[in-house]
């Protein structure tokens, strides 16, 4: 009853960009956080950054001063513009959201089926 849907993957040369979008929809009172992880095989999925209703953005040391999250919460949409690009951020990227559906329930962590992003060297 929770949906998220990203988009905005695909491949790119190493020092280009891409910004990928992910939209919540369903039954949902509010959200507290969204934000953005990726994972390669063999490895754990690891945070990429973050931001809250109120605006306040965290993000990984590798990806300061290229990465920028931003949250639209009329549309609770959360996105990531990626810039200067480089091999290693290859990945398939995940949104998350940490929605809650009533004043009444706990908050519960959703995902999307996530995207991939190929940065060719």
């Amino acid at each position: 009853q929770v949906q998220l849907v990203e988009s905005g993957g695909g491949l790119v040369q190493a020092g280009g960009s891409l910004r990928l979008s992910c939209a919540a929809s369903g039954s949902i009172f509010g959200i507290d956080s969204m934000g953005w992880y990726r994972q390669v095989p063999g490895k754990q999925r690891e945070l990429v950054a973050d931001v809250t209703s109120g605006g306040s953005t965290n993000y990984a040391d590798s990806v300061k001063g290229r990465f920028t999250i931003s949250r639209d919460n009329a549309k609770n949409t959360v996105y990531l513009q990626m810039n200067s690009l480089k091999p290693e951020d290859t990945a398939v990227y995940y949104c998350n959201a940490r929605i809650f559906r009533s004043t009444l329930t706990p908050r519960y962590d959703y995902w999307g089926q996530g995207t991939q992003v190929t940065v060719s060297s």
